[in-house]
This record gives C-alpha cells, structure tokens and sequence, in this order.
C-alpha cells in the first residue's frame, strides 16, 4: 500500500459493468464457453475419422465456424470475468470420443451428431435470449446479438446435417436422444461448476 493509502490495483483491466445481472451473465458465458469448447472437440473428433471422406469440407466448414465462437466466448470471459466450468478436461476427451465415434458410423451417424447437438445448442440459446430480453435487451445488446449470431450458425449446421442424410443413420432417433440428454446434461452442469 503505497504511503499507507488505499491499495492500487495495477493489474485488472476489467471494469465493472453498471447493473449487469453477474450471475446471470456468468452462468451464461461460462456454460457457452464450455459448448462452443465441446462443439470444437466434437468436430476435431469427426474430422480425426472422415477429415479426407467427401464430407470433409463440409465438417471442416462448420468446425472453423465452431473456432470463431470459442474465440469470442473465450475473449467475452476475460471481459466480463468468468471462470470457465471446471469440467474442460472432461468435455475435452466426450467431446473428441462423441465426434470420432459418431463418425465411426460413417458420413450419416456424424450427421446425426451433428443434428442432436445443433439442436440442442440453437434450443439451449434461444432459452438465453429469452432470458437476456427479459432482464434488459438495451443493456445485453452486445451479447444478444452474439448469441443470436451464433444461434443461427447453430440452426445452419443442423440443417447441413439434415441434407447429408443424418435422419438415414440406423437408430436415429435412439441415437438423437441419447445425444441430446448429454447435452442437457453438460448444459446444467457446465452453468454450475
């Protein structure tokens, strides 16, 4: 404490947002942060297996989209100052085996991955759009439209997924569930741990 006054804080360039709801923002930027990590192992995964098939490009195309969001939700956590989900590492090694074994089953079982997550993830945004409007939409202005951006990125990659044959994949429905229950269920653990 320098000559005894009130202590400096030479490193934090965060300031303080007026009035933002910070549980909720935290809740939202940590758990988007940890989809979008998710997403990008996902399709790390699938690219791992079918990176050189004829649908390489495509999942390429939609994995370089993925890059885009980590990076805005990796930069929107230093802004608003959110710790990420201590289950990164878990999500690191599901989300790369969720990718690669989906894409085990060939061009259509990745599809259907790619279906079941997508759809989740738009439903899962459109809930935190609700909720931003809700608390404020002047003041969540910027991370409205993020959200909304990347929701219709999402919405896209599902109906990729669609063209491509996913709903032709044997089981398809056993499988979309199985796949969309694990994402509800990283969802409501990534907001809270």
């Amino acid at each position: 404490v320098p000559g005894g006054g009130a202590s400096l804080r030479l490193c934090s360039t965060w300031v303080a947002q007026d009035g933002i709801n910070k549980p909720v923002i935290d809740r939202i930027i940590r758990v988007d942060h940890a989809g979008e990590y998710g997403a990008n192992r996902i399709y790390a995964g699938q690219m791992a297996v079918l990176g050189r098939s004829s649908v390489g490009p495509v999942i390429q195309q939609m994995w370089n989209q993925e890059k885009d969001h980590l990076k805005k939700f990796n930069e929107l956590m230093v802004t608003y100052r959110v710790r990420p989900t201590v289950l990164l590492p878990f999500w690191n090694v599901a989300g790369f085996v969720l990718g690669a074994g989906s894409a085990l089953l060939g061009k259509k079982g990745a599809m259907a991955c790619t279906v079941a997550v997508e759809e989740s993830i738009s439903e899962h945004y459109n809930n935190q759009i609700r909720t931003l409007i809700e608390e404020d939409p002047e003041k969540y202005k910027e991370l409205l439209q993020v959200i909304k951006q990347f929701r219709d990125d999402e919405q896209e990659h599902h109906d990729i997924g669609l063209e491509h044959d996913a709903e032709a994949t044997p089981a398809y429905s056993v499988l979309k569930t199985a796949i969309q229950l694990g994402c509800k269920a990283a969802i409501f653990l990534s907001e809270r741990i």
